[in-house]
């Protein structure tokens, strides 16, 4: 039976890792991974966290399930951390669920997606994470595309994309990147949010929208505007978050997914209908970093570090940003590359060719997706010389 298959192409992330892990070259840079990193190439545990699993080993008394939904305290703290004050928490509009990482809160969001209306068209940004489509296609939605990123001019097509949602139909799903885009940096503007939620309410599509970065942009406040606005505007909202980046968790896969209903009596179907879905997927979610999670937000002390702590990586990715833009132009290059400094969160496109990206790992063993999308974490002062003049060289 088995024989029948067809071998499958290696994800082109996961494959660029281990291509950079057997590359011998002392000088190698690896810009691909979306994980932060340290200034010196590290991926370390917070201290908050490490305090956190310390309190959970003394205290923890049972291995038992924790049920569909997930730690109860893990969901209303992470519900409040996205929302804060909010209306739909104060009219009890709102039903989050753990889930096994930001993944797996878009895949439930699909097949509830689905549940709602079989082969329901999503919109996504062109571009998106790459990950999105193959996420909702498994769940058998139709994937449509807006006009989000303009690689030309290294800028948001703000006007086309609204252009798009204008003509969405009232029984389609539209994804928003609530802050640091993924791949691109660029994000919304207060603005430019504004008017995206006046078309939300004006067109009647439903809002899925991925929050994985959550202060990795401007602040925990600042980059939950959006979504704060759109759940205050729309009648019903789905929205799926992540642990994994802000509090560091990526390999113990805790997120969450919320749906807003119009209603208390309807969110409470909708969540009927998600614990459906989960339990069919993976029956139960996680609970050590959901433990963590809400030890940290339960504790005034290590909330407080957490704040400290979330700041440094925020501030060292945005410092990376204007130092390899001073570092471009320092080694002679006289191509525009400003727009990187203006962008948020770990991602930018260098925009160069495939052709470029591809002689930049062979030659200088600098590795980066195809299309030029490069983890900003990744650069380093002791890298950040030699990256500067392995562009400029292909450049």
């Amino acid at each position: 039976m088995f024989g029948r298959l067809k071998a499958l192409p290696a994800d082109p992330i996961l494959g660029l890792s281990i291509k950079y892990r057997a590359d011998e070259n002392p000088l190698k840079i690896d810009l691909g991974v979306g994980v932060y990193k340290n200034e010196a190439g590290d991926t370390t545990i917070l201290n908050c966290v490490k305090k956190a699993e310390k309190f959970r080993l003394e205290n923890e008394l049972t291995k038992t399930y924790i049920g569909g939904t997930g730690s109860a305290a893990f969901n209303e703290r992470m519900t409040s951390l996205i929302f804060g004050d909010h209306k739909v928490l104060n009219e009890n509009r709102a039903r989050t669920v753990s889930t096994p990482g930001g993944t797996g809160a878009l895949r439930v969001a699909g097949e509830f997606i689905a549940r709602c209306k079989s082969g329901a068209k999503i919109w996504l940004s062109n571009p998106t994470w790459a990950n999105h489509k193959g996420t909702f296609s498994e769940s058998g939605l139709d994937i449509q595309e807006y006009p989000y990123y303009d690689y030309e001019n290294k800028t948001l097509d703000f006007d086309g994309m609204l252009n798009a949602l204008k003509q969405v139909s009232p029984d389609d799903f539209v994804l928003l990147h609530a802050c640091c885009h993924n791949p691109s940096g660029m994000d919304l503007s207060k603005e430019q949010w504004q008017q995206v939620v006046q078309v939300a309410k004006d067109v009647g599509f439903t809002p899925l929208i991925d929050m994985a970065y959550q202060g990795f942009g401007d602040g925990l406040e600042e980059d939950a505007y959006g979504v704060r606005l759109m759940a205050e505007t729309v009648d019903n909202m789905i929205l799926c978050s992540s642990c994994s980046k802000n509090f560091g968790l990526y390999r113990e896969r805790i997120g969450a997914c919320t749906v807003i209903g119009e209603t208390p009596a309807t969110a409470d179907i909708a969540l009927s209908v998600v614990l459906g879905v989960a339990r069919t997927i993976y029956s139960m979610p996680p609970a050590h970093g959901a433990a963590v999670v809400e030890t940290i937000l339960g504790s005034e002390e290590l909330t407080q570090e957490w704040y400290t702590e979330l700041a440094e990586m925020r501030n060292r990715i945005n410092g990376n940003r204007k130092v390899i833009v001073d570092k471009l132009i320092e080694k002679g290059v006289t191509r525009d590359f400003s727009f990187i400094a203006n962008q948020k969160g770990m991602f930018s496109f260098l925009g160069i060719t495939p052709e470029q990206v591809q002689q930049l790992q062979d030659e200088y063993s600098v590795y980066m997706v195809g299309s030029s999308r490069m983890s900003i974490a990744g650069i380093s002062p002791t890298n950040v010389d030699y990256l500067a003049e392995s562009i400029a060289k292909v450049l």
